[in-house]
């Protein structure tokens, strides 16, 4: 019995592992690499791996690192199941689908350039079509549903609390007569976030894979979080602008919604108008009204007696572009939800270029923001902003709100350990070397543990 590490090893993207037991291989996530372009070019390299004898797959949640190669895999071969849980393949049909449609449209894009300069045009990573083809293998799963996934190996997921559906793993293996058990962390979510439960507790594991994303910071408590939001209301109302939010599709879109609903009399939301201008985060927000079986008890009770977490008597969800156009027409009153949360695409940025310049207009992000995007070019109190080749002037106000997060923060990962109560051996992954460090200095002092901190290709006897 032993795992292999093929990605989120010292890095926060492509999360990839291989469990052998028994001559059955078993991979754990297939994720993308995401980051700057020359890193994303590496998601178009081969598999470090024979795909062809993989037996099953498990992913923890409809994150694109976690998920986002795995048409890749059905394109080499593999016919096997993805196990995941039911909210998961709902995500993924939407996810993995925009994805393959982004992957094409960026082939396209390139090609054009190469065809001028008579070079070999590229295949994108792959198509829609490739992608719709992947979700026929999912196989959905409830929580501590326990399945046999191939012989001598027995998988149930906990719930993680990082978005709907995510999923801590649990494996049982038995490889002649010994059994041992294997816990995965996938993403936990941060605690006392809206809507999900804390991240479920596990009392017992022979070895503990445990992301490490946050492990050197502590978050901002979600009191101040939401107070700031509401001051920042209240200021933009007295300005008589809009307000901008560039919102992640899944998680803090649908957080935002939630909290609009607990906090419309006190922010007084009844004035505004409230727009989400995103067609995946309309559809992500309907899969979390679906799965209401993984509410935290506070969001259960508010769905059984007033129609719906997200429904505001003033939201309007505009999918179609048309309307969207509309939206720009308004230049006082509106708070308009859009993606990318990092503001590298999608309809956010034809907000910014009819709101952005305007002194009573209000930025809010809500979000991390990566070197190199528009988004961390605001947070850095950037004077303009380039759209489409045109030079835009910020007189906007902006507003960055550092509560929010779809990941434990240290204390929050060392709170998840705890719950061990053999103090098994850890494996770090997902997360840089700094937070990795910290967190693993962490866990041996506390816990008088033996801490790895995975590398790339590195195999681990469990």
């Amino acid at each position: 019995m032993n795992i292999k590490f093929f990605g989120a090893t010292r890095e926060v993207t492509g999360s990839c592992y291989m469990i052998q037991v028994n001559d059955k291989n078993i991979l754990l996530e297939c994720g993308m690499l995401q980051g700057s372009h020359e890193h994303e070019r590496h998601n178009h390299d081969d598999f470090p791996f024979d795909v062809s004898e993989l037996d099953a797959v498990i992913v923890s949640h409809a994150h694109l690192d976690h998920t986002g190669r795995l048409p890749m895999l059905i394109k080499e071969g593999f016919h096997g199941n993805i196990f995941t849980h039911n909210a998961t393949v709902d995500l993924c049909e939407i996810m993995l689908v925009d994805s393959g449609y982004i992957h094409e449209k960026e082939a396209r894009w390139e090609n054009k350039k190469l065809e001028r300069k008579g070079l070999p045009l590229i295949e994108p990573l792959y198509t829609t079509e490739e992608a719709e083809r992947t979700l026929q293998y999912f196989k959905g799963l409830n929580y501590d549903q326990e399945v046999e996934i191939c012989p001598g190996v027995k998988l149930t997921l906990k719930d993680a609390g990082h978005i709907i559906g995510s999923a801590i793993v649990e494996l049982t293996l038995n490889d002649n007569g010994v059994n041992k058990k294997v816990v995965f962390s996938g993403d936990l979510g941060h605690k006392n976030a809206p809507i999900l439960r804390d991240p479920c507790k596990i009392k017992y594991a022979d070895l503990v894979i445990m992301e490490s994303t946050y492990g050197d910071r502590l978050h901002r408590s979600w009191d101040d979080t939401w107070q700031e939001m509401g001051e920042i209301i209240a200021q933009a109302k007295s300005n008589k602008g809009n307000i901008l939010i560039p919102a992640f599709t899944v998680g803090r879109t649908q957080e935002l919604l939630y909290e609009f609903k607990q906090h419309f009399d006190q922010w007084q939301l009844g004035d505004w108008q409230i727009f989400l201008d995103s067609p995946m985060g309309i559809k992500a927000t309907r899969v979390y009204a679906k799965h209401s079986e993984v509410y935290d008890q506070k969001a259960l009770d508010i769905n059984k007696n007033h129609d719906g977490l997200f429904d505001l008597p003033n939201l309007h969800m505009s999918e179609k572009t048309e309307y969207s156009m509309k939206i720009n027409q308004i230049n006082s009153g509106a708070i308009i939800i859009a993606g990318s949360g990092m503001c590298t695409g999608g309809r956010i940025k034809h907000h910014f270029k009819h709101n952005i310049w305007r002194k009573n207009a209000h930025v809010i992000i809500v979000g991390f923001q990566a070197r190199g995007t528009i988004g961390r070019a605001l947070v850095d109190g950037t004077k303009n902003i380039n759209l489409w080749g045109e030079k835009i002037q910020v007189n906007a106000h902006i507003h960055t709100i550092g509560g929010f997060s779809a990941h434990a923060d240290q204390q929050g990962l060392l709170e998840w350990y705890q719950g061990f109560e053999n103090s098994p051996p850890v494996v770090l992954v997902h997360g840089e070397e700094e937070a990795m460090e910290v967190l693993s200095q962490k866990l041996k002092h506390l816990h008088k543990v033996s801490v790895v901190q995975a590398s790339y290709k590195q195999n681990i006897v469990i």
